[in-house]
């Protein structure tokens, strides 16, 4: 399995949600972002972490509230929001980010 550095490095935007078990907002992120994998399909890659889990991966990246989501490429971060965000908008975020065909 590939590394979370290596998985941010792709020229593929990830999204990542930083989430807990025990947050609320973060269970009802889980079918935005299902909502958002099956409009983009294999164009993005969307991963969660726990922060509970990997707290070295949330101070990395100052993850103070969850859910905290962060769109990566080529592993920069491109955008960030904290909470609930809809799936039309992480959608139009990510469309950004996404290679036009060669």
């Amino acid at each position: 399995m590939a590394s979370f550095q290596e998985i941010i490095n792709s020229d593929k935007p990830v999204l990542v949600d930083f989430m807990a078990e025990w947050c609320g907002p973060c269970k009802m992120m889980a079918p935005i972002l299902k909502q958002v994998k099956e409009a983009l399909q294999d164009e993005v890659t969307i991963l969660k972490i726990d922060v509970d889990r990997n707290p070295q991966a949330a101070q990395a990246y100052q993850v103070m509230g969850v859910p905290t989501l962060i769109i990566f490429q080529n592993g920069q971060i491109k955008w960030r929001q904290s909470g609930v965000v809809p799936a039309n908008h992480l959608q139009q975020q990510l469309r950004q980010y996404i290679a036009s065909p060669k």
